[in-house]
């Protein structure tokens, strides 16, 4: 039996209507059906990282991912969850292996931040024609609106609990361990592992190698996550603070100056569960000038902080160097892969990409090559290669009639930091003086100031970050935004190594010269963070 109306075409405004599909006659065209674009707000797509979803069209078969989120390469289906880290430069040497064998502080399937439950068992990669036609950037989400608040601040902690690969200045600490809140350790609750991914250093080294120098990242943060916390008491207590007439701004700074930044984002949450308004929004509308600055850059994620300042390092007319120098020419593979991320989801163009539009000449090239990630980050040092090194970069400067950039690129960019240290060890013994002085004299502009912030993070982390500090404080008037951006970055990796950086460097306490260049609750609330 059939329904609907069979008839001929109805007329309508001078044209034929074809009928519905449904109870048409056999053989009449059907209607035409809606486009298959890739709809957003599907549910089915695995997150990445940071909450984001898959690229459009990932709906209901996805492919096994690595631990950034990324597509393993076709053919790799017999394993549809990942065993272990990926890692961007493989070695062979025996602390790598412990490295993997830990899988710290990569996300990995036994981590909280790398949902199991998200990828389906027996999926296969995608062909090459379903794969060329799905777009490749994911879809944008605001900060507010992510799927899974719980999977983005744990995969924000893994970011926030990651280990520095660069060697630090003398130890000025009573022991070695530094107590650390978190993290995966090597010896009694509450230490640290001295050695990054929280291995040890190996015992024997491959033939022909020499283990690297005995450094430890020494983290010594200034703000930890606290005890005895709670969310919903903290949310409480903001909106006390802010109630009414007038602001409470001791409160705003006891509360977010003594918390981390995941727990942060707990109080974020907490706040528009019981109230219905946002945070955000609520501390705009109460704080202005500097202070408000400082406290909204404290409620933002780091990774997604980080993106920002690049992208308005970028944005506009003319390009802010010193951001593109003091983030990439710091940060290890594993923290530049997750700001990419971070900045392709929020911006819809890839990092690199931005920085090939915005920067030119040497200096593009060496921030491109720093985007990619790729350093080697073993902790072997091999004698031999970083003598040829050293006579290469020699050749490629001072002993030449101007300077093969190209050379100094490769070897900055590529060699990891504990064969950087034995490299610039070589290049004194043959020249007689220190690297720096050959950068100084054969480069200029933003390229010698990239290349010297790499050499000067390798000899001393801490000391570099220090100098930062205080260009940004010296002088008449003080760039606010350079100071804000320090401190927020760093209170929870190393402020406490820079702290004492800063009083060998230039006689005088951080404390004191931030009491000396700010003033109100922007200063007290700097002060809270960096003691």
């Amino acid at each position: 039996m059939s329904y609907g109306y069979q008839g001929p075409p109805v007329q309508f405004s001078g044209r034929a209507r074809p009928p519905t599909s449904f109870g048409a006659p056999p053989g009449a065209p059907s209607a035409p059906s809606a486009p298959s674009y890739p709809q957003t707000g599907f549910t089915n797509a695995p997150p990445m990282s940071f909450g984001m979803p898959q690229p459009y069209g990932q709906t209901s078969s996805p492919h096994p991912t690595t631990s950034f989120g990324m597509p393993q390469p076709y053919g790799q289906i017999s394993a549809p969850y990942p065993t272990q880290a990926m890692h961007p430069t493989p070695s062979s040497s025996p602390l790598h292996k412990t490295y993997l064998a830990q899988q710290v502080p990569y996300p990995a399937q036994s981590m909280p931040c790398y949902p199991s439950s998200a990828y389906p068992s027996n999926v296969y990669p995608p062909s090459p024609s379903q794969r060329a036609s799905q777009p490749s950037y994911p879809q944008q989400q605001s900060r507010n609106t992510y799927p899974n608040l719980q999977q983005t601040s744990e995969a924000a902690e893994c970011f926030n609990k990651r280990t520095s690969l660069y060697p630090q200045g003398p130890n000025t600490h009573a022991s070695s361990s530094i107590p650390y809140q978190g993290g995966n350790y090597s010896g009694g609750q509450g230490v640290r592992s001295n050695y990054p991914y929280g291995a040890n250093p190996p015992t024997a080294a491959p033939h022909g190698t020499t283990p690297a120098p005995r450094f430890a990242p020494k983290i010594s943060p200034t703000v930890v996550a606290y005890d005895d916390f709670d969310a919903r008491a903290d949310a409480e207590a903001l909106r006390k603070a802010m109630k009414g007439f007038g602001t409470d701004e001791k409160t705003i700074i006891h509360v977010l100056a003594n918390r981390s930044n995941l727990q942060r984002q707990e109080i974020e949450s907490q706040f528009k569960t019981l109230y219905g308004k946002d945070l955000i929004k609520d501390l705009k509308s109460e704080l202005s000038g500097n202070f408000e600055k400082l406290v909204l850059a404290l409620m933002m994620p780091l990774p997604q902080y980080y993106a920002k300042e690049l992208h308005d390092a970028m944005s506009g007319i003319g390009t802010d160097e010193t951001v593109l120098i003091e983030v990439l020419c710091t940060m290890s593979n594993h923290e530049i892969s997750i700001i990419k991320q971070a900045y392709e989801a929020m911006y819809r163009r890839t990092l690199e990409d931005d920085l090939i539009s915005d920067t030119s000449g040497n200096f593009k090239r060496l921030m491109v090559s720093l985007c990619c990630a790729n350093r080697d980050e073993a902790f072997d040092v091999d004698h031999a290669a970083a003598a040829e090194d050293a006579r290469q970069l020699l050749q490629a400067g001072e002993l030449r009639f101007g300077t093969d950039e190209s050379t100094f690129n490769a070897i900055l960019v590529q060699r990891s930091m504990p064969q950087l240290q034995q490299i610039f060890a070589e290049y004194q013994n043959i020249t007689g003086h220190d690297i720096e002085n050959a950068i100084e004299n054969e480069f200029s502009g933003d390229i010698k100031k990239g290349l010297l912030a790499i050499v000067k993070c390798v000899k001393n982390r801490a000391g570099f970050f220090a100098e930062q500090l205080y260009k940004s404080m010296k002088g008449l008037g003080t760039d606010d935004s350079r100071l804000i951006r320090l401190v927020v970055t760093r209170c929870e990796v190393d402020m406490g190594e820079i702290k004492c950086a800063f009083v060998q460097q230039y006689g005088e306490s951080l404390e004191d010269f931030i009491s000396g260049d700010c003033s109100g609750h922007y200063k007290k609330c700097l002060l809270a963070l960096v003691s």
